[in-house]
């Protein structure tokens, strides 16, 4: 059984999968995309693949010209879509004699820590195993607010968690422009993303097709999730999944983001984005000092406004004066705690809450910087 400690994830979106008229799926990029993941897989490499597709093969499937906006609809389609999809891929991998798996996630699954933790140990059984997870939201189930929202994120949270080398983006353009090249002529083309370096890109929220959920900005996101945990990403053509190993050899195609030099520890990984804020916390200047260039806790003093309601241990953004979101963190008093001692020196809790508190309001080991 052939190990590695050098894992792949890559995600394939629904514009690359399926023909943007249609919604059917391109079996011409389906076919290469499968031979080079198994051959990949063959080499040693442990893959996972993330991908989208559910909603579109069963659109298709049901005669369906567009994509559902209902969330009742959506999940029911997923239903229909996402057998017929799993089926595809098994029996194009099964000519190969590769085993896969389905693996559906919802965002629940990565918000409690047990179950992040029994995820990941999921993930590592299947990769000790030779299987090839086939990765994707569990739509049928997942409600709104628990969502990933993209499958770009959710590639983006996986890769972090299984502590992967690389996340490669197969969409349906060849790498990240200025702005979007269809629309303006002056676009240009970025081949490296350098970590400390600002990056100078007009993102549009929605992807061109119709049938997928993401585009650009998207994907941005997925960067500064999978790159913060230390993993390289590429942005590149989904309809030349042959270029691949290219890539992993160290060849310029699409565009690649360099990892953190110094990643997060896996707990902060999930205190940053695994979990979701039920509240933000505005600091003043001094308390954004504190926390995002001396490393330490904020203190109830730094806090200047409070929204949101939530109880302690909630986890929460920690937003600058401006409202820029720069980390987040796990709470120690409620929402309602909070705007009593907001602006107050440590001594003083005590006798405004009426109890022996602790000095912090979040403490540096539950406070994860955004880059």
């Amino acid at each position: 059984m052939a190990t590695t400690d050098v894992t792949v994830v890559v995600k394939i979106g629904t514009s690359s999968l399926t023909d943007t008229q249609t919604g059917l799926l391109r079996l011409s990029v389906l076919g290469p995309l499968v031979e080079v993941l198994t051959h990949l897989r063959r080499q040693g490499y442990a893959v996972i693949l993330v991908s989208s597709g559910a909603v579109g093969v069963g659109c298709a499937r049901l005669g369906w010209r567009q994509r559902p906006t209902a969330i009742a609809e959506k999940q029911a389609v997923a239903a229909v879509g996402q057998g017929r999809l799993i089926r595809l891929y098994d029996d194009l991998f099964s000519a190969l004699n590769q085993p896969i798996a389905q693996v559906l996630l919802t965002r629940g699954d990565l918000v409690e820590r047990s179950r992040y933790v029994n995820a990941n140990r999921t993930f590592a059984q299947l990769l000790q195993m030779g299987v090839i997870p086939i990765v994707n939201e569990n739509d049928t189930v997942a409600v709104e607010e628990l969502k990933f929202g993209d499958n770009d994120s959710l590639s983006a949270l996986v890769a972090s968690m299984v502590q992967a080398k690389w996340l490669i983006l197969l969409t349906d353009v060849d790498k990240l422009y200025s702005a979007d090249p269809n629309r303006d002529p002056s676009a240009q083309p970025i081949e490296r993303v350098v970590p400390g370096i600002p990056l100078q890109v007009k993102a549009e929220a929605q992807g061109k097709s119709g049938w997928g959920t993401g585009g650009m900005a998207t994907k941005l996101t997925a960067a500064q999730i999978a790159t913060a945990a230390g993993v390289t990403v590429v942005i590149t053509n989904g309809k030349r999944p042959e270029q691949i190993p290219a890539i992993l050899a160290g060849e310029a195609i699409g565009t690649r983001f360099d990892p953190a030099p110094q990643p997060a520890s896996a707990r902060k990984r999930w205190i940053a984005y695994g979990l979701i804020p039920e509240g933000s916390l505005t600091l003043d200047e001094g308390a954004v000092r504190a926390v995002c260039e001396q490393g330490r806790s904020l203190l109830p003093a730094g806090i200047t406004a409070i929204s949101g309601e939530f109880e302690a241990g909630a986890a929460v953004r920690l937003c600058d004066p401006s409202g820029q979101e720069v980390a987040r963190g796990l709470v120690n008093y409620s929402a309602e705690e909070l705007r009593q001692i907001k602006g107050k020196k440590t001594a003083e809790i005590p006798h405004i809450l009426g109890y022996e508190g602790v000095d912090t309001a979040v403490h540096r080991d539950n406070l994860a910087l955004l880059n």
